[in-house]
């Protein structure tokens, strides 16, 4: 190869790699910031195509133009009724100011870096102005409360007002945060919370909670059931007592019925005829002296009681042996002294002492009669 060639094609090499450092390319979207020494120099360059700088001395920094993202980590806050959260939230940015954000972020690194310092600083600071129901609802109004938990007795039964809402708050954040952002030549076009969390503590606290008012209503509700229960039972027992009281009425009706047809048919068995009569008469004399003289029984009547007059002979005098009578005791006149009945021996016979002389109806006043008790 001869001198001549190879200092052409070395001053090819040189023009080639002059041409490729003083030349670059802007895509639709990027924009391009001329540094010189690390000084900005001109305007930036937001237009695609294809562009000249100087070789070796000029820089071409290339910066974003399209909306970019931001993603802030979960961090712990408190609401107004201290109320701890954990927030997680993003947002969408762009470069507006090439110039400002390369003098004071220079990359995209250090630019999230202080965006989740400024926008994370203004959402804790929104959340703590506000309630947590604000944060949850995207809707205004007056939520009308769980009339179970109202009845309960509970907070979580009442009617709760939704001043702002979640959408309002989010503006909110923008509206503080995009000024300060602004300064770093960003954009905050938008802001969004992505998820309200408990943390563990206080999701223990709320379960414990939820636990307690549904208590509260399964007590209402057994309590209730007692009542009912209660008036149940009672209208049972009412209406037991009342079919009871007909059905004793009936039976004691049905019994007076018998009683009266039985009566009247003893009536007319015993008023047959006079001998009837005085068989009814004996026997139920006889009966009467069974449940009114025991063993041990002292009877005192006059001679004139019908009851005493199945104890007499056919002259009127007591008989003797009228204690045999109905295993009655016997009933004699009442002489002057009065003379037991002897207990007669079963296992020998024995003589009996001879009966003491039947008084004369002078002797015996009138009207009166003793019974001596049988032995």
């Amino acid at each position: 190869m001869s001198p001549k060639r190879s200092v052409l094609i070395v001053a090819a090499l040189i023009l080639g790699g002059f041409i490729a450092t003083s030349l670059y390319s802007v895509s639709e979207s990027e924009q391009v910031i001329l540094t010189q020494f690390g000084k900005i120099i001109g305007e930036p360059i937001t237009e695609p195509g294809l562009h000249f700088k100087m070789p070796f001395i000029q820089q071409a920094n290339v910066f974003e133009k399209r909306i970019l993202e931001w993603d802030g980590p979960s961090t712990e806050m408190a609401t107004k009724e201290k109320v701890y959260l954990v927030v997680d939230a993003f947002a969408r940015w762009r470069i507006s100011d090439p110039k400002a954000y390369f003098t004071s972020l220079r990359d995209e690194r250090t630019a999230q870096s202080r965006l989740n310092d400024l926008i994370g600083g203004e959402t804790r600071s929104v959340v703590a102005r506000h309630e947590l129901i604000e944060l949850v609802r995207t809707t205004k109004g007056v939520l009308p409360g769980n009339p179970e938990l109202a009845l309960a007795g509970t907070m979580a039964g009442n009617k709760t007002e939704v001043k702002l809402g979640r959408p309002a708050i989010e503006q909110m954040v923008v509206q503080v945060a995009a000024p300060k952002i602004k300064e770093l030549g960003i954009e905050l076009l938008d802001f969004r919370f992505k998820r309200l969390n408990y943390t563990s503590r206080v999701s223990a606290q709320i379960y414990s909670r939820m636990v307690s008012e549904r208590e509260q209503i399964a007590d209402r509700y057994r309590s209730e059931g007692a009542g009912e229960a209660a008036k149940i039972l009672g209208s049972r027992d009412k209406e037991l007592f009342r079919i009871e009281s007909e059905a004793y009425k009936k039976v004691q009706e049905v019994q007076g019925e018998a009683d009266a047809k039985a009566t009247e048919i003893y009536a007319k068995a015993y008023n047959a005829s006079p001998a009837a009569q005085e068989l009814y008469a004996f026997v139920k004399t006889m009966d009467t002296y069974k449940a009114i003289l025991g063993e041990k029984s002292t009877l005192i009547l006059t001679t004139d009681s019908e009851l005493f007059r199945y104890l007499k002979d056919e002259s009127g005098v007591v008989r003797p042996d009228a204690a045999a009578v109905g295993a009655a005791p016997a009933l004699r006149p009442a002489p002057p002294a009065v003379t037991p009945v002897p207990k007669p021996v079963s296992s020998a016979p024995a003589v009996a002492p001879s009966p003491p002389p039947k008084p004369t109806p002078a002797s015996v006043p009138p009207g009166t009669a003793e019974a001596a008790p049988v032995p």
